[in-house]
């Protein structure tokens, strides 16, 4: 079934793997396995086992006796710069590979696989520079008879659970930067997109990552995840998911060891539209907000707030677009939208569907499921006369659904924008600098966009505020968060005596 085009072609029988744990592949042996059946084409792909507690019990004390060793942790920035450094090489002479696992598994396009696996080269080579870049600071402020330094030092070993819609991209959003920090990790990927993570730990030993500072144990979120958060050695955990995870997550360390916690959970995000903006870009870059990676973004424009003289003439635009997005076979190189990744996804989105329309929402395109042989595959879908009180303006729908609600002022749009529990990433659309700069300023989200969406790179900061999440990845933030302060008092000279 593959397209020719591409040189990609799907497995005869699905591949088997292990986990990885200490430097080395561990074979699944009588370990349960699950196997995962491509969401685009139907047919099964790989094999993974399902590790148990003592599974996770050895990779955790892997990962603490390289980091208690001083391993990675002990060596200079440089040399840990080194081994980023190869990594970015060897993830770029293994794109290829990388990307088709990620469609095999995922279902997304291979365009956007391949594109997406060439940023995360990017992201290793900042992290190569941060790595020689942090520090800390000094204070030499206390008189001639004081001396204080702030020194940061790698928090130990770090839990790491990632979900399935990016699976190796949301990864190298985290590990290069954890890595620089010193830290070791233990890392679960999403149970049915597991081979590029496990991918990942295979080319960092490649390139000299010392033996326990990444492990990978695979397995369902629902054991092996809640063990990770449990666990009384894991000194930080890294979350993304949804906001309704991540309160199980909250209260599985605070029933523990109290562990950090970073955390990217759910959105809602606007695009807000005013009738001064370009139309035609605004209307493609909505498009894009809301059908890349078949809406299964955390940072998805679902929200489409346009001002009211233009709102119906703009929802027709975007329609439009969408009607236009190819959706279909993930390994044909024109494909732009693909599969929807997991049969419980695809399940609530067309729920929702069916729910906006009993909410009383006009829906103006799309609606269903496509009808093809192999895969599973939901159009895009506009809703018009959508009101906050309706579900699908409310709550993350996961999918490629769009609410569309109109506004007056600027002031509305702002309270509309905010009119959520989430706050993780907006847009806004204007040729009008105050316009843009109010709107960014007030909006509260952690990721803003002006006159573009879900872009930008490895130095800027990501994370959300309220339910969407605690914390930042990337940049020198991303750093820093797997980071402890210390404060380091020195005394010069002779002491004033306390006791005569």
């Amino acid at each position: 079934m593959a397209h020719t085009m591409t040189g990609y072609s799907l497995p005869e029988s699905p591949r088997e793997f292990g986990f990885y744990m200490d430097g080395d592949w561990v074979a699944a042996g009588g370990r349960e396995v699950f196997e995962r059946t491509s969401p685009g084409h139907g047919v099964p792909v790989s094999r993974i086992p399902r590790c148990t507690q003592s599974d996770l019990d050895a990779s955790v004390a892997s990962a603490r006796l390289a980091f208690e060793g001083r391993h990675w942790a002990g060596l200079c920035g440089a040399d840990r710069a080194a081994v980023l450094l190869k990594t970015a090489d060897l993830i770029r002479d293994r794109v290829d590979e990388i990307a088709h696992w990620e469609v095999l598994e995922n279902g997304k396009p291979i365009s956007q696989a391949r594109s997406e696996v060439l940023g995360c080269v990017g992201m290793f080579e900042l992290s190569a520079g941060l790595a020689r870049a942090l520090h800390g600071d000094s204070y030499n402020n206390s008189g001639d008879g004081a001396f204080g330094i702030v020194t940061r030092e790698p928090i130990g070993v770090v839990g790491l659970i990632t979900p399935w819609n990016f699976p190796f991209l949301i990864l190298c959003e985290r590990v290069p930067y954890i890595l620089a920090s010193g830290c070791s990790i233990v890392a679960k990927p999403s149970e049915v997109t597991s081979v590029t993570t496990l991918l990942l730990a295979e080319i960092l030993t490649r390139a000299g990552l010392p033996d326990g500072v990444f492990n990978v144990v695979t397995g369902s979120g629902g054991t092996v995840g809640q063990q990770l958060a449990e666990h009384m050695d894991v000194d930080m955990l890294s979350f993304t998911g949804s906001t309704s995870v991540g309160r199980l997550i909250v209260s599985a360390a605070g029933a523990s060891n109290f562990k950090k916690l970073g955390l990217e959970l759910g959105g809602k995000n606007p695009q807000i539209v005013f009738a001064d903006a370009d139309l035609d870009d605004a209307a493609d870059g909505v498009a894009f907000g809301i059908a890349f990676n078949s809406g299964q973004c955390c940072v998805s424009g679902s929200r489409l707030l346009v001002e009211r003289s233009v709102a119906d003439l703009f929802a027709q635009k975007v329609a439009e677009k969408l009607r236009s997005v190819k959706i279909g076979e993930p390994l044909d190189e024109s494909t732009q939208a693909g599969a929807i990744t997991t049969d419980e996804q695809n399940r609530t989105i067309l729920s929702y569907i069916a729910r906006g329309q009993e909410e009383g929402a006009r829906l103006i395109t799309g609606g269903s499921a496509l009808n093809t042989p192999l895969g599973q595959y939901v159009e895009p879908t506009v809703f018009c006369d959508v009101t906050m009180d309706m579900a699908i303006a409310s709550e993350e729908i996961f999918g490629p659904v769009l609410c569309v609600i109109p506004f007056d002022t600027i002031d509305e749009a702002i309270s509309i924008a905010n009119d959520t529990v989430y706050g993780l990433a907006a847009s806004v659309w204007t040729k009008n600098i105050d316009k843009a700069l109010t709107v960014s300023r007030r909006v509260r989200a952690g990721r803003f966009w002006i006159n573009t969406t879900l872009a930008g790179g490895p130095e800027l900061p990501i994370g959300g505020f309220k339910q969407s999440g605690w914390g930042r990845e990337a940049g020198m933030q991303g750093v820093e968060e797997y980071t402890q302060t210390k404060s380091i008092h020195i005394e010069i000279g002779k002491r004033s005596h306390w006791v005569a």
